[in-house]
């Protein structure tokens, strides 16, 4: 297991790490199985999905917006930051992804991101390597 660090720059934020994992992968010397990916933050998750365009990012960000805002009455948490706890939970804070041959094995247009809701911050992601055991 590895622990990588993302530094995040604005309050909702989706970071491509897509690299840093297959960097990993590599030099784990994992050839067949999966990584693990896990966020251990409440006010950030992780999630795949296009990363071919920056506009998929902006609409999901918009569209977490919409649905959860952040001044909603009603609201106790005292921090102000209640709906980045519910956005980071409706991503999830884990991920798996296949690797075979030492590569990821990901769609043509799929991408991992690390998802900020709470930042700017620094956060942790954990990366373990699991291999394909044959019994």
């Amino acid at each position: 297991m590895t622990t990588i660090e993302i530094a995040t720059s604005r309050r909702d934020q989706f970071v491509e790490i897509t690299d840093r994992v297959q960097e990993f992968a590599s030099k784990s010397g994992l050839q067949c199985g999966c990584v693990v990916v896990f966020v251990p933050h409440t006010t950030a998750g992780v999630t795949i999905n296009e990363n071919a365009d920056p506009d998929v990012a902006h609409d999901m960000l918009l569209t977490l917006g919409r649905l959860v805002p952040k001044n909603v009455e009603g609201y106790r948490h005292a921090e102000g930051n209640s709906d980045s706890h519910v956005k980071a939970a409706m991503m999830g804070s884990s991920c798996h992804v296949l690797v075979e041959g030492g590569q990821l094995v990901l769609g043509t247009w799929q991408g991992i991101f690390l998802c900020e809701f709470d930042g700017p911050r620094r956060r942790k992601v954990h990366l373990l390597a699991q291999p394909l055991t044959r019994e």
